[in-house]
């Protein structure tokens, strides 16, 4: 083992050009598939955090005509008890009309247990303007709704429903939930002052939760459904919402393992070349060392140690590498305020796993010309010259 490890480094260094050329090639691999699958990676978590991440990725409705879910007590009980599930908030959703003077608007009066809302939907981070509401008859208002209206903190405008009542309610803030639907459609309310405008009593429209992996919201999903066990209820997640954004994301995942396998597949068969001609370069000592008496295992395993101190030296290079212009890609790819295009998420396992394959693929593509020179005989070799 010593010897071989002896033999191939001499070997490394009696072709110094050479050797920085593989270290290189197996550089750039290994840094283009840092750097590309940590920013598809990236972006796929961004897109999801943009879509669910401050939403509901379960909700509960009535599977029936009548809105209405009673006894919701219960249910967030049972609820609580599926493992997975990590914030649990109850609403009143309806539509009504502003008015405020002479001008109308139609909105979506959402009624919420403030606090329990703000574990999902982030209310108070996302009020720039007065408070969140308290007490009976007071409303957050959206950015986009308040500039098309001219509110004002304070200010009392009515609230009409499909039945033709009205209520009065006042603004006790103004939010920016970075969404315009949301901004311009959304006033957010107590949940008693909903159940109030619509007089639903006691009872809720939905119960909306987020949970541990949101990729696995549809397998949640069922056992909430299992677990309320009333046919009456449907529980929708945001997989069915959202398919033509899993369909996006699966694309580029697939993109990127085909990018990542062409550019592994790539530098084995250069490493492969290279060292295969390495054998012939170095056939003349190898006949010598033969002929001195060194076995053909030994022989084999210079060209693995040789393949292996490569993708090491490889391996290094190109993950620092793909660090680097990760780096460099979220200092310059920014937003006209200074914030990344990007989020980039870091997946040190990820990492790792790239150097550790490229390693392995440089080593295995040392197994050709290792077998070759095992093959080698002594007397040819040096009757030939």
């Amino acid at each position: 083992m010593m010897l071989s490890l002896k033999i191939a480094v001499r070997f490394l260094k009696s072709s110094k050009a050479q050797t920085m050329l593989i270290v290189l090639g197996i550089a750039v691999g290994v840094s283009v598939q840092v750097f590309v699958g940590s920013l598809i990676g990236s972006l796929q978590k961004t897109l999801v955090n943009n879509t669910v991440g401050t939403s509901p990725q379960i909700t509960v409705t009535s599977a029936t005509d009548d809105p209405e879910i009673s006894g919701w007590q219960a249910l967030v009980d049972r609820i609580g008890q599926v493992s997975s599930v990590t914030a649990i908030s109850v609403a009143v959703d309806s539509p009504g009309f502003a008015n405020v003077g002479n001008k109308t608007s139609p909105i979506l009066v959402r009624g919420f247990q403030i606090t329990e809302a703000d574990k999902i939907y982030k209310i108070t981070d996302a009020i720039y303007a007065g408070r969140a509401p308290e007490a009976a008859g007071e409303v957050l208002v959206g950015k986009n709704l308040n500039d098309k209206l001219a509110l004002s903190l304070g200010q009392q405008f009515d609230i009409s429903t499909s039945n033709g009542s009205m209520h009065g309610v006042v603004i006790t803030g103004f939010y920016d939930l970075k969404v315009s639907s949301i901004n311009e459609r959304w006033v957010i309310t107590t949940l008693d002052t909903a159940q109030d405008i619509f007089a639903l009593g006691s009872s809720v429209t939905s119960i909306e939760m987020k949970v541990k992996d949101v990729f696995k919201a549809d397998v949640v999903a069922n056992e909430i459904q299992t677990a309320i066990g009333n046919s009456t209820l449907r529980v929708d997640n945001w997989k069915v919402q959202n398919e033509s954004l899993l369909s996006g994301l699966q694309g580029q995942t697939i993109s990127s393992l085909m990018i990542q396998i062409f550019v592994l597949a790539a530098v084995v068969i250069a490493i492969a070349s290279i060292l295969a001609i390495k054998v012939v370069q170095k056939s003349r000592q190898l006949g010598i060392l033969k002929a001195m008496g060194i076995k053909d295992r030994t022989a084999s395993l210079i060209f693995l140690l040789e393949g292996f101190m490569l993708g090491v030296g490889g391996s290094i290079a190109g993950v620092s590498l793909g660090l680097f212009l990760l780096y460099g890609f979220g200092s310059f790819a920014t937003n006209p305020d200074g914030s990344p295009i990007i989020t980039l998420y870091l997946d040190y396992k990820f990492v790792l796993a790239s150097g550790i394959i490229a390693v392995l693929a440089a080593t295995v593509a040392a197994v050709v010309p290792a077998r070759r020179s095992s093959r080698l005989s002594p007397i040819e070799v040096i009757k030939n010259g």
